[in-house]
């Protein structure tokens, strides 16, 4: 395998089900070498509510992996979502004292990785922007500072959800590799760099959680974590009709609505364990609840969307994840949101032998982690490189010149002043007049 083809694995741990992907990836293509998805039993909105069922999904995702694919990895990539993760931009420093290299932005934002508060760890840290003298600059590289200015969208987690999410991984039998933000990872699968230069947003609706990345000139500003998902939809089907999760579900997607139907309703018979007492959900009333938890996700989105742009997304509102199946959605999200709406999938450069099986929305996770993976594995090879490299020696910054000294005005010279004639000099000289003239 030549350097720039790499073997990647990602494992999508959700609230609803659990995705495990292996892929040789190389400029961009993904070629999927297996794939596998069980149910989810022991997450909840991003966290692990029970250890034993989460290692037994988790396993369970990894022998249907292996039927497809000889898995010859030990290590994978992670993602990660939830109300216990917390986003905050810093500002951070590094000396130069010279010309600004390559070497100087890895330590800058190894210092932005490093701000952590107690109990907590950092995920990611995003570079929002480079300063010198109180300027931006977009490539410092090459320029002459005392110190360089980096401004960073940091990612934190608290360690003890982060370390029961490796915990259940480890004990699968592999080790995490890294993890990364859940919303990032699904960004990176279906959107495209235009999109992201221009200005987008993006929604994963998920199983427990719906999750929001704000970009604005190529480089994410905000995100943001929504404890609402396709399973509270589902969940709120269920105890409205009085039927399991399972039909609630399949009810959900078959005949399910983000748009209250105003037509004549339509009665859905739904088979129960006893014998003569099937139920039927109203179609009508089951879209009531499913356009209800909609409006709830899509107005969360927009308050956190007024933090970032006043008026409209420029490149609109791209819309993924499970939960964006459901029939409508597109037209309760544009009548909401006021702005141009596209559903999408993971579609571009994935090719082999369940390609077709990660084309689809719910995917789009577990398929930006692999992406994600990749550029990691890379990024890594850049900063050993660039770390292993003869320290250069500090230049010394050119002085500025010291003003000239302004000369001190000259003082007038004081006047001779004429002396005083005493009185006493004219009296003497009248009396010597006196005594010549006797």
């Amino acid at each position: 395998m030549d350097d720039s083809k790499k073997l990647i694995a990602a494992i999508d741990i959700g609230t609803t089900k659990i995705a495990t992907v292996a892929a040789e990836c190389s400029n961009g293509r993904i070629d999927v070498l297996g794939f596998g998805a069980s149910q989810s039993n022991g997450i909840k909105h991003g966290v692990v509510r029970n250890v034993d069922d989460t290692v037994k999904a988790i396993t369970e995702s990894l022998n249907k992996l292996g039927e497809s694919y000889d898995a010859n990895f030990s290590e994978v990539y992670v993602g990660i979502a939830g109300q216990y993760v917390k986003t905050a931009d810093n500002t951070c420093r590094v000396l130069v004292n010279g010309t600004v290299t390559q070497r100087h932005l890895i330590e800058l934002r190894d210092m932005a990785m490093n701000v952590v508060r107690p109990g907590s760890e950092t995920i990611d840290a995003i570079l929002l922007s480079y300063s010198i003298d109180g300027h931006i600059v977009e490539n410092p590289i090459g320029m002459q500072c005392e110190y360089l200015i980096g401004n960073f969208h940091v990612i934190t987690g608290q360690t003890m959800m982060v370390n029961n999410i490796k915990k259940c991984v480890n004990m699968a039998g592999l080790d995490v590799r890294t993890v990364f933000l859940e919303p990032l990872a699904s960004a990176e699968a279906v959107l495209t760099e235009e999109e992201k230069r221009k200005g987008v947003a993006l929604i994963d609706i998920g199983g427990g959680t719906s999750d929001l990345a704000v970009y604005k000139n190529g480089e994410v500003v905000h995100t943001a974590v929504i404890p609402i998902g396709g399973a509270t939809v589902t969940g709120d089907i269920r105890d409205k009709f009085g039927i399991t999760y399972e039909q609630a579900e399949s009810m959900k997607c078959m005949y399910g609505s983000a748009v209250h139907i105003t037509s004549a309703d339509v009665s859905i018979e739904v088979k129960t364990a006893r014998v003569n007492s099937n139920i039927y959900v109203s179609r009508n009333e089951m879209s009531e609840l499913i356009q209800a938890r909609m409006e709830e996700i899509l107005n969360a989105v927009k308050f956190q969307l007024e933090t970032v742009y006043a008026d409209n997304v420029p490149a609109g509102i791209v819309i993924t994840g499970g939960g964006s199946l459901v029939a409508n959605l597109s037209q309760i999200a544009s009548f909401i949101m006021k702005n141009n709406i596209r559903l999408a999938c993971p579609t571009s450069n994935i090719v082999g032998a369940n390609a077709d099986s990660l084309k689809r929305p719910q995917y789009s996770t577990v398929v930006g982690l692999v992406m994600k993976g990749y550029d990691y594995e890379l990024g890594l090879r850049k900063k050993e490189l660039v770390m292993n490299e003869p320290k250069p020696a500090p230049q010394p910054v050119e002085p500025k010149p010291e003003p000239e000294p302004v000369p001190e005005p000259k003082k007038p010279e004081p006047k001779p002043q004429k002396p005083k004639k005493s009185f006493g000099s004219v009296f003497k000289s009248w009396m010597d007049k006196l005594e010549d003239d006797e």
